[in-house]
């Protein structure tokens, strides 16, 4: 039973710290659309979403007037293309980006993501006409996202793919060179990526989904700031697991919340509810950083030694606490650590105490992985992949999601700006260090094995 302080301070995280829910997503199957014409697909794509998600925008608009709740963001999520369109050519692909684009611009949503392949395991014909397609389709659209899954606990790690992913980041990056790059911040490369994720840019609805899903991602990072806060002030001989509690405790309140919203919403749709995404998320915002709360802490800044076992700390409670108050949590369900989205963040990357070690580091205990993260422009190809398969690596050892969102700025350096706009953000490029060492290891390509399971160490 919460108490009447905890309601008021509730009523106090919906008026000052920031507290939204981040995004609600339609999941829309398209596997029944399938067909080799496609001029055909393309007309069926338009109908079947904009007449499933045609009230998608003012649902939320009108439950979160009801409830004083804003839905900051609402977005699609549909079957991954390499699968539904299997048949296509790239050129063909890319016809179906600008129709999935279109789709979103006349319902209103904000993204719709799907423009996905899962190939831990292998490149089929759909796969590879896909990838050849994205640097175009991501440039071409405003709208869409892709995202890959290039490893799995199960299957282990497709360097073949991340290889060709890392030079699709290079075509991508190049193509919007005027915007920074800005194709790659639509971009995601994953290991054990979730089916039902809310958020973008790995949003797509998996084959073991319905045929259509309300699936819900929660804010958090400034109601957690201040929750810590106000016990520390309280009380400033709080120890570590006293801190874990209140952390817990406003993470049960947040995903109430964010339930609440998606299964109205999802009724009102006429819709299966789904999922509540535990993820911490970030805005470019004051006072809606992840980052702040290291300072609350007692840490000088995220990247000061002790920043990992804080964030195993953060991450564990928010889980603990959002479990307890829901039956149906999916997704990330982890921290996010965006770079560019995140002032903070991107503060300790532009002085130089947040290096691209230490952000691997600091994934190995949170979700998403490297996101958001800007690198100088001549970054080659092969030195993208060694990242991306280092960040894989460690999400397959660990069984759970790691994700690469990596943008080389084309004719940036380090220590220069890249500027991406609106949610997005900004950030100071950082340098890599070893760049160039690790060609030879790259191009031996094939797949790493599935570790083995019996021994964990």
């Amino acid at each position: 039973m919460l108490t009447e302080k905890e309601v008021l301070t509730t009523l106090e995280m919906l008026r000052n710290e920031h507290l939204d829910v981040r995004t609600v997503t339609l999941g829309l199957s398209l596997f029944d659309l399938a067909t080799h014409d496609v001029g055909r697909f393309q007309d069926r794509l338009l109908s079947r979403i904009t007449g499933m998600a045609a009230s998608l925008v003012d649902v939320c608009d009108e439950v979160g007037d009801i409830y004083g709740i804003p839905v900051v963001n609402k977005r699609i999520s549909v079957s991954p293309m390499a699968v539904v369109g299997a048949p296509f050519s790239s050129r063909e692909l890319v016809q179906t980006a600008m129709t999935l684009d279109q789709a979103a611009q006349e319902v209103g949503v904000d993204f719709i993501g799907g423009f996905s392949a899962l190939v831990e395991k292998g490149l089929a014909r759909g796969d590879l006409s896909l990838i050849e397609a994205v640097p175009e389709a991501l440039t071409a659209t405003s709208r869409l996202c892709a995202s890959f899954n290039v490893a799995t606990t199960a299957a282990g790690i497709n360097m073949d793919a991340v290889l060709l992913l890392a030079k699709t980041i290079k075509a991508a990056a190049a193509r919007t060179a005027d915007q920074d790059g800005l194709a790659c911040a639509k971009l995601g490369v994953f290991a054990n990526i979730p089916q039902d994720v809310p958020f973008m840019a790995g949003a797509y609805l998996g084959v073991g989904e319905p045929n259509a899903v309300i699936n819900v991602g929660v804010s958090g990072p400034g109601v957690v700031k201040r929750a810590l806060e106000r016990a520390m002030e309280a009380d400033d001989h709080l120890a570590l697991d006293e801190i874990s509690e209140v952390i817990k405790r406003t993470a049960f309140k947040v995903t109430r919340i964010g339930e609440l919203i998606g299964r109205e919403v999802a009724k009102r749709l006429n819709v299966p509810f789904g999922v509540v995404d535990l993820s911490l998320a970030p805005t470019p915002n004051v006072g809606d950083s992840v980052g702040e709360i290291f300072q609350v802490l007692g840490l000088a800044h995220i990247g000061a030694p002790g920043s990992t076992a804080a964030l195993a700390m953060l991450n564990d409670a928010v889980k603990k606490g959002g479990a307890f108050a829901s039956s149906s949590v999916g997704g990330f369900s982890g921290a996010f650590i965006p770079v560019s989205e995140d002032l903070n963040i991107a503060q300790a990357a532009a002085e130089g105490h947040l290096t691209l070690p230490k952000l691997e580091a600091l994934t190995s205990v949170c979700s998403v992985g490297l996101d958001m993260v800007a690198l100088p422009g001549d970054t080659s190809a092969e030195t993208l992949a060694a990242i991306i398969a280092d960040e894989m690596a460690i999400g397959v050892i660990n069984r759970k999601t790691t994700a690469a969102r990596l943008i080389p700025v084309p004719g940036k350096k380090a220590g220069e700006k890249a500027f991406f706009g609106g949610l997005l953000g900004e950030a100071v490029i950082i340098p890599v260090p070893g760049s160039g060492g690790s060609d030879r290891f790259i191009n031996l390509g094939g797949r790493v094995p599935a570790p083995l399971q019996s021994l964990g160490n």
